[in-house]
């Protein structure tokens, strides 16, 4: 299909998100399992609650438009999980799998960042004034979670620097 218009593009990167947001509730749970930090755990916990509504949100959207969220894989949040995983699979001390953790669920919630921000932007240029509340939640909910890593992994970090 030819990407003709910004709605096209709207619809296409709303899919991308969708599959970006499906592959992070099934990652998170496994996060829970490898992090030792109980604030860390608590965390992604959190986190995954937010993310089956962030799912939730776009499922809105998509029937406001008339469209089903099914498109293709989202290969840059595939990647991105892909190397979190491969990173739990290190033999790390607990504070190092710790620190290792935070970094790689805040290059995600960064690339949800962006994402975001985009999507939310195509939405007001489209005048779809309920998806820029949903999308703009959604986004708020991002920025949180990346703050509330920052925080936990002051203490972590440092833990981390004594390791071994």
């Amino acid at each position: 299909m030819k990407m003709e218009t910004l709605k096209q593009l709207y619809i296409e990167e709303l899919r991308d998100l969708y599959s970006a947001e499906s592959q992070i509730v099934k990652a998170l749970p496994k996060m829970v399992g490898a992090a030792t930090s109980t604030k860390l755990k608590e965390a992604f916990k959190s986190h995954l609650q937010e993310t089956e509504e962030q799912v939730q949100r776009l499922e809105q959207i998509f029937a406001a438009l008339g469209e089903s969220p099914r498109g293709e894989t989202c290969e840059g949040m595939k990647g991105l999980l892909k190397e979190g995983a491969e990173f739990m699979e290190e033999n790390a001390e607990p504070e190092v799998m710790d620190a290792g953790l935070i970094s790689a669920a805040q290059r995600v919630e960064h690339y949800e960042m962006a994402g975001y921000g985009t999507v939310r932007t195509y939405a007001e240029l489209l005048g779809d004034e309920n998806a820029v509340e949903l999308l703009e939640d959604t986004l708020k909910e991002e920025k949180a979670a990346d703050s509330k890593l920052s925080k936990i992994a002051i203490d972590i970090n440092v833990e981390a620097t004594r390791a071994a």
